[in-house]
């Protein structure tokens, strides 16, 4: 308490007290930067715990939009091309060059080359208390979050000695690019400490990382590995099914083509689909897909049902706050993110209807929730391992490229169609290559 105390006398020498409340966890901290109030707002639960002047990127060095975390923290970094800029205090959100850091200039204005600058005392006070995996959220106009508590969306549950995984082995998020078998942390052995009630202990056990839930439409990426997979499992050598196409996937889909009398024209077509679906003996997946990350690392990818599918999702950012597992409750801050996506997107999801509800952030977040179809088997799984400020993201794009080795997920917004198709980035399958490595870019490339 004294250091949160501490926290709160240094913030009021930089910046406007909106409460007297303090958070007591940094996880359950949420960080907003508004670009047009040109201010920052840190939030616990629904509650603004103090308030301050930023500076975002200026005309040709825009700052993106978007939902972001915390990845890497320094006290001291300086930029590689400006002369050795100080970037005191820096805050990583991007591999590419996104931060929160010191700046001795945070005029009421954009003057950033993309960074989010802040007043020196507040940047100090910010990183003490702020961890790895914090949230940060970049909107073009001011959001605020609402607190939900409904039964519908996901409450924790206590950890039971009991394997509550089926017998079907699940497939690891296709965008880790392995072929190993998924250990998720509920097919532990009975004497994990995640799978019995632990004896009282002097130290508590640490609790486990926030959980990462991104729930989103299957695109062409899990639409591929799904057919290397059962490739795969007919004998067909389509090399490791991570969602990308080259020679080995190319020669096992002309095989099975030869071997069915499919014609060789075109590559994933529906005749070839309707084919390997009826001879691998699997259903087709279902419109959506759910994946989890846990300490910026995937550990479950799965095919969810999506209601009205017609109807785009909207994006969204849920919270879990305020969380009791003895009393297996927890509230959930909702944030919803206006987000136009472009046409030619819209219409490779199969949406219609972009009007997803963007006049109140508590109904249209629930609203998107609760057209979500998630198994009573995947609800426990989820519950039992959910933690204190583990977070739900709700999007149509499906995974962004800047979501990689070593993040959490990140979802770039756009303020309107038209700069959506600007900056749209191709989904097109890739040629098969080694294994994605972490960004290594310096913070300072192109950015302060």
């Amino acid at each position: 308490m004294y250091r949160l105390a501490a926290f709160g006398l240094a913030l009021m020498s930089t910046c406007v007290l909106a409460g007297t409340a303090v958070a007591e966890n940094a996880r359950t901290l949420q960080i907003i930067v508004s670009k047009d109030k040109q201010s920052l707002s840190v939030y616990d639960g629904d509650k603004v715990v103090t308030t301050s002047k930023v500076s975002t990127g200026k005309e040709g060095h825009d700052t993106p939009t978007g939902i972001f975390s915390i990845l890497d923290k320094k006290k001291y970094h300086e930029s590689n091309i400006y002369s050795n800029a100080p970037m005191p205090w820096m805050q990583r959100l991007t591999w590419s060059g996104i931060a929160l850091h010191e700046s001795s200039s945070v005029p009421n204005y954009p003057a950033s080359h993309g960074c989010v600058r802040l007043p020196a005392a507040f940047a100090q006070s910010l990183y003490g208390q702020t961890e790895r995996g914090v949230h940060v959220v970049i909107t073009d106009a001011q959001v605020t979050p609402v607190m939900l508590h409904d039964a519908k969306l996901f409450a924790p549950k206590k950890p039971v000695p009991v394997n509550l995984m089926s017998d079907v082995p699940l497939r690891a998020d296709n965008f880790a690019r392995t072929t190993k078998q998924l250990e998720v942390a509920m097919n532990m052995a009975p004497t994990s400490p995640l799978l019995t009630t632990p004896k009282k202990a002097e130290a508590e056990t640490p609790e486990a990382a926030p959980l990462r839930i991104l729930i989103t439409r299957r695109g062409e990426r899990e639409q591929v590995a799904d057919v290397q997979e059962m490739l795969n499992d007919l004998g067909f050598d389509a090399g490791s099914h991570d969602g990308f196409v080259g020679p080995m996937t190319r020669s096992a889909v002309e095989g099975f083509k030869r071997w069915k009398g499919l014609e060789a024209k075109g590559f994933l077509t529906d005749e070839f689909l309707t084919a390997l679906y009826e001879t691998s003996g699997k259903p087709k997946a279902p419109v959506g897909q759910l994946m989890i990350r846990q300490g910026f690392k995937p550990i479950l990818s799965v095919p969810i049902g999506i209601k009205d599918p017609e109807t785009a999702l909207g994006t969204h950012l849920f919270t879990a706050t305020a969380f009791d597992r003895e009393e297996g409750t927890a509230g959930w801050q909702a944030l919803t993110l206006p987000n136009r996506l472009p046409e030619a997107m819209m219409k490779r999801l199969g949406i219609s209807n972009s009007d997803a509800g963007f006049t109140s952030t508590g109904t249209a977040a629930q609203q998107a929730f609760d057209r979500i179809e998630i198994s009573a088997e995947l609800r426990d799984r989820i519950e039992t391992m959910l933690t204190s400020g583990s977070s739900i993201t709700i999007n149509d794009q499906g995974i962004g490229q800047d979501t990689g080795d070593g993040t959490d997920f990140i979802t770039i917004t756009r303020s309107s169609p038209e700069r959506a198709e600007a900056q749209m980035v191709s989904t097109k399958p890739r040629a098969e290559k080694p294994a994605r490595k972490v960004r290594t870019v310096p913070l300072g490339v192109g950015l302060y």
